[in-house]
């Protein structure tokens, strides 16, 4: 056989030893190249795809929403309102200069001790008279506002509290605080910092759910300002305020929190507003005890709660006139306060000798002064002054753990805890009992006594004492308070719905050609106001069997000026709730 010519060799033959023949690198070259090609075309494809159908809208949706003008605006309320409570507390240590030679609120008790107790009765019931001729004159519900009052806002009246009422507001707590009246300042920050967010809001046009975001915005705000405390901040206004966690809200709360936190801590240093004690949970034993103390504070709760609840009415039983009302509230708190200076103002005296257990302070003192602030702050507040119960409720906190500390080391020494932790758990159950907020509050708890190590046993006490006083009320201070206003926040957002949207909202206009008689007395045409609320214009559906009911501007006049159909209403209601929905989980 004879042997092959050179031309005949097929190209793939190796043609010498450990030699890669050159058609079968030059396919495999094409082949890393289209299929680069083909990769680099799937990924461009891929990526132009991810942009059209993902990234655009969300952009786009993005800018519709004006999430950069609401993060821009979060920072200017944050800002502000860090120097509004600044100012605030200032306005507090001024007005108690004059009658106590300190502007420090942690030093009243002691500054009260080198006062003539003349001076404790009666400057109380001074700046009764001063808080009474505020209220009487320039406070239109004649009351000062709070914490309630900035949820009701942003239930049903879209966010908008009135400047000049909130301003006024500030001044009656500042006063009241700074006389001498039991009561806490954060109430009265956290409504001041909402006021000034609210003005903001109203310099631009924005949806519901922006005005909501920017209102919590100030109220984180005002707590991270007032506790030094950016995380219980951002946690109470999600928890309290906005009763949602909505991604959306997140970041400009946040954004919020943080500016007032600095704000605070450039001018005033950022360690914590208590002093911390020496503490360590001694065994897992203690677990019991804990428990124990979680249902102490829940009965500590529950009584303080109650006492608020009796006092009020009580107060507003006596047919006495508003300007007077205050002073004799003043009066009676001087009174307490002549035998223990400790229920005057805020308490953080007090309540930084309480974590410190071994500040002499016994069991019997420890207890009397949980008596006399509770009955102290009751006073206050049922006589109008201004004023929250935040700092009350961890004056009373304190105090309870501190006792409960002390009993527990004397029965129970080789295994008991330092009286300090119990008094730091203390602080957290009754006012997570108080306020209906075990999360933030916790937090509160954490930031202000800079210590974690105790957490189990502080999401115990809280847990146990929270579960406890609402088994007992059935709903926080807060929402005890919206309830004596016919707002029941706490059955749903459907009924906060049915009360929020008024025929307004969803009534049809007349027709151009349309020109209906005015309704007589003898007329048995069924009319609605606009400003009736939906609940109501439902039950009117319901009980005249009518699909359509007439609209008027006034009772008086009687004019119709638009109908209200069945239809449209319930359709309000079915977005309104849609929208709710939506906004608490986007």
């Amino acid at each position: 056989m004879s042997e092959p010519a050179d031309d005949d060799i097929p190209p793939d033959t190796v043609t010498s030893e450990g030699a890669a023949p050159k058609g079968q690198i030059g396919r495999s070259v094409s082949w890393l190249t289209s299929t680069f090609d083909v990769v680099q075309d799937g990924i461009r494809t891929g990526l132009g795809d991810l942009y059209k159908e993902r990234f655009l809208p969300n952009l786009r949706m993005f800018a519709a929403e004006r999430e950069p003008l609401i993060w821009t605006l979060a920072l200017v309320i944050g800002i502000s309102v860090g120097f509004a409570a600044l100012g605030f507390r200032m306005l507090i240590g001024l007005i108690q200069f004059p009658w106590l030679g300190t502007t420090a609120e942690e030093e009243v008790a002691t500054a009260a001790t080198q006062v003539h107790w003349l001076v404790i009765l009666l400057v109380p019931a001074i700046g009764g008279l001063i808080v009474g001729q505020i209220l009487e004159r320039f406070m239109p519900g004649r009351r000062a506002h709070g914490v309630a009052d900035v949820i009701e806002a942003r239930a049903i009246r879209d966010c908008n509290i009135p400047t000049r009422e909130g301003l006024m507001s500030a001044l009656v707590a500042a006063i009241s605080l700074g006389t001498g009246n039991s009561a806490g300042r954060e109430g009265p920050v956290v409504h001041l910092g909402a006021t000034l967010a609210s003005a903001v809001e109203d310099f631009f046009t924005l949806p519901a759910s922006s005005r909501r975001t920017l209102l919590a915005c100030g109220v984180a705000a005002a707590v991270s300002a007032s506790f030094n405390a950016p995380i219980a901040g951002v946690l109470f206004a999600h928890e309290v305020i906005l009763a949602h966690f909505a991604m959306s809200a997140f970041v400009p709360i946040v954004i919020a929190s943080v500016a007032g936190t600095l704000v605070v801590r450039v001018i005033h240093g950022d360690s914590p507003a208590f002093e911390l004690p020496n503490y360590e949970i001694t065994s897992f034993l203690e677990f019991p005890a804990f428990v124990l103390l979680g249902a102490v504070c829940a009965l500590v709760a529950i009584v303080f709660q109650s006492s608020l609840v009796v006092t009020e009415r009580v107060a507003w039983s006596f047919r006495i006139p508003l300007w007077a009302r205050p002073a004799i509230g003043g009066l009676l708190v001087g009174a307490i306060a002549i035998a223990f200076p400790e229920v005057l103002g805020v308490g953080y005296e007090a309540t930084n000798r309480a974590l410190q257990v071994e500040d002499g302070m016994g069991v019997a003192l420890l207890i009397a002064l949980v008596v006399a602030k509770t009955a102290a702050t009751s006073i206050t507040l049922a006589s109008r002054f201004g004023g929250g119960i935040f700092s009350p409720a961890l004056y009373l906190g304190a105090m309870t753990g501190a006792a409960f500390g002390l009993i527990a080391a004397s029965v129970f020494p080789d295994v008991a805890s330092s009286g300090g932790l119990y008094a730091i758990l203390g602080m957290g159950a009754v006012a997570s009992a108080m306020l209906g907020a075990p999360i933030s509050t916790a937090m509160v708890v954490f930031e202000l006594t800079g210590g974690y190590a105790m957490t189990i046993a502080l999401l115990v006490t809280v847990a146990i004492a929270t579960a406890l006083t609402h088994a007992m009320h059935g709903e926080s201070f807060f929402h005890w308070q919206l309830s004596t206003r016919g707002l029941f926040l706490q059955e749903g957002p459907h009924k906060e719905i049915t009360r929020r949207l008024t025929v307004r909202g969803f009534m049809m206009p007349l027709a151009e050609d349309e020109r209906p008689d005015p309704i007589t007395p003898d007329d048995d045409t069924h009319w609605v106001l606009v400003s009736d609320t939906l609940e109501s214009t439902l039950r009117l559906f319901d009980r005249t069997g009518h699909h359509r009911l007439a609209v008027v501007e006034s009772s008086d006049t009687a004019t119709i000026i638009g109908w209200a159909d069945h239809l449209d209403a319930l359709h309000a209601f079915n977005k309104a709730l849609i929208d709710s929905h939506v906004e608490e989980h986007r």
